[in-house]
């Protein structure tokens, strides 16, 4: 495990790695990435047991599912990152017949994507599915799950809530990046998410709140909520964030959900961000 230094800096990596994939590309959601990158960097730097020797089965090993897809900068970063395919990959993003699409796919078998996700409000159904076969086969592996606060809009997503506290899936943690921002605007003018704690505890779950962009606090309530596994709820963490944490013209607003920056933003952008892995 890393400790909370050495995730900040691994941390502001992804955030570079980030910005230069959407500025390669010109196109992409800079916002969101850059918001979680904290949180992702934690997860598979310092919490999960995973393998970058990827099996698609998992048997044996955490499994973590994005659901919000559009977000794929800070997945792509991460898993290449942690060693699941070369960080040189990175430059393809969004590239035709690229391994590294905008939202993340299968069928093109990149090692650490277990489906493909980006049509939101589906990614949690997946994840208690598989939290429920891994309790089915006696697998001691943690399912983690994270999902936008916009996506909370989508009745599909309520659903899978209402089961996973049915059957009691507590091998489950889900996040929810909760930035307050969707790509029409503020998710309380679009469509008011009311008290989402509140929500979360009357359908059944285990609720912790915390701040995403902290690296010290993100560690702390990970170890809390594997503290509070296996007691007949699952568990989700409700995680504030700023979307484009990081990079201060960028922070705070809807409008970089899904922009790319242009060459005199991208370098504005990487001066504010430490290079402590090398860029590809």
């Amino acid at each position: 495990m890393k400790s909370v230094a050495e995730l900040q800096s691994i941390a502001s990596q992804v955030r570079r790695d980030i910005v230069r994939q959407v500025w390669m590309a010109k196109s992409g959601h800079p916002g969101g990435s850059l918001g979680c990158a904290d949180y992702l960097t934690a997860l598979y730097f310092h919490q999960m047991n995973h393998r970058p020797d990827f099996s698609m089965k998992g048997e044996g090993e955490d499994l973590f599912f994005l659901s919000n897809g559009h977000i794929s900068p800070v997945f792509y970063s991460v898993l290449a990152r942690s060693g699941y395919f070369p960080v040189a990959e990175l430059k393809s993003f969004r590239e035709i017949n690229s391994r590294l699409q905008g939202h993340p796919t299968t069928h093109e078998h990149l090692p650490g994507v277990r489906v493909a996700s980006g049509s939101l409000g589906q990614g949690l159904s997946v994840a208690l599915g598989a939290a429920l076969g891994k309790k089915m086969n006696a697998d001691p592996g943690i399912i983690y799950a994270l999902t936008g606060d916009g996506e909370l809009q989508e009745g599909q997503i309520w659903e899978a809530i209402l089961a996973a506290a049915h059957y009691k899936l507590d091998n489950l943690i889900v996040a929810v990046d909760y930035n307050g921002q969707q790509i029409d605007g503020p998710t309380n003018k679009v469509m008011s998410l009311g008290d989402l704690k509140a929500k979360w505890i009357a359908f059944g779950w285990d609720v912790l709140e915390l701040d995403g962009n902290n690296m010290q606090t993100v560690v702390d309530m990970l170890a809390t909520a594997s503290s509070k596994l296996h007691q007949s709820k699952p568990i989700v963490l409700l995680m504030k964030t700023q979307m484009g944490a990081g990079v201060d013209f960028m922070m705070g607003s809807h409008k970089w959900h899904g922009i790319a920056p242009n060459d005199e933003q991208c370098a504005a952008a990487l001066n504010q961000l430490e290079e402590t892995l090398g860029d590809y």
